[in-house]
């Protein structure tokens, strides 16, 4: 054949990109296990760290066992039903997009200092992709004890900002019920209030982050409120 010919050439792309396509394939196959071990053990860290509990990689294990005293799902509801939190968890997202009255959703108990704290997933959408975060309410179902949030691609600086200690901070002692009924948590502009409900203030420059984590709280927590109420 003639390497210089266009055959050759065409031939000889081809077969390279077969051969990368394999090796690929095999790589990311021999990769899934560790990748789905890794996964498991950052959502750990991000259970724990709504516990306001800063657990790394190589301890986060041993202490999720140990404070994590139960997890289930429940059905709108608020009763208990079969499947596992977890792997439930791990695909959220779908849920979610689900309306309320038939979502499947994840609820951890853990025990702080011996007292009972749960715990529940967020997951929305930011300016740039996905946002997402964990409440930790205390016995009583209302108060909030902890908040972790973390997004995918959100502006440095600015919408980025919601996976700050500073900006978590804020939800500590709220409440997402008034006088019996579901309320959420109101993400405003810094110096607006909300009189009808419990607030915090937004991200400066990051308008639209907030706006979304303003709008997860509610579609997420909504799904909860009998579960909160009882």
């Amino acid at each position: 054949m003639n390497r210089e010919g266009n055959t050759y050439t065409i031939i000889y792309a081809a077969i390279l990109v077969v051969v990368v396509a394999i090796l690929l394939a095999f790589t990311a196959e021999g990769l899934r296990d560790r990748q789905e071990r890794n996964a498991e053990i950052d959502k750990k860290v991000q259970l724990l760290r709504s516990l306001r509990i800063n657990a790394t990689a190589k301890d986060a294990e041993d202490i999720y066992s140990k404070t994590i005293t139960d997890s289930y799902l429940i059905s709108f509801e608020g009763n208990k039903i079969d499947g596992d939190a977890f792997t439930v968890d791990q695909h959220i997202e779908k849920e979610i997009k689900e309306p309320k009255e038939i979502r499947k959703l994840p609820v951890y108990e853990a025990t702080i200092d011996g007292k009972k704290k749960y715990i529940v997933p967020l997951r929305g959408a930011g300016l740039w992709g996905p946002i997402w975060g964990y409440i930790a309410l205390n016995d009583d179902k209302s108060t909030i004890y902890g908040a972790t949030f973390g997004h995918k691609g959100e502006t440095p600086g600015l919408g980025a900002e919601i996976d700050t200690e500073g900006f978590q901070k804020e939800f500590q002692d709220k409440h997402i019920t008034r006088d019996n009924k579901f309320t959420s948590i109101a993400v405003v502009k810094s110096g607006q209030t909300k009189s009808d409900m419990d607030y915090v203030d937004g991200i400066s420059g990051g308008t639209i982050t907030s706006q979304g984590v303003d709008e997860m709280l509610k579609n997420c927590l909504s799904g909860y409120e009998n579960f909160l109420l009882k």
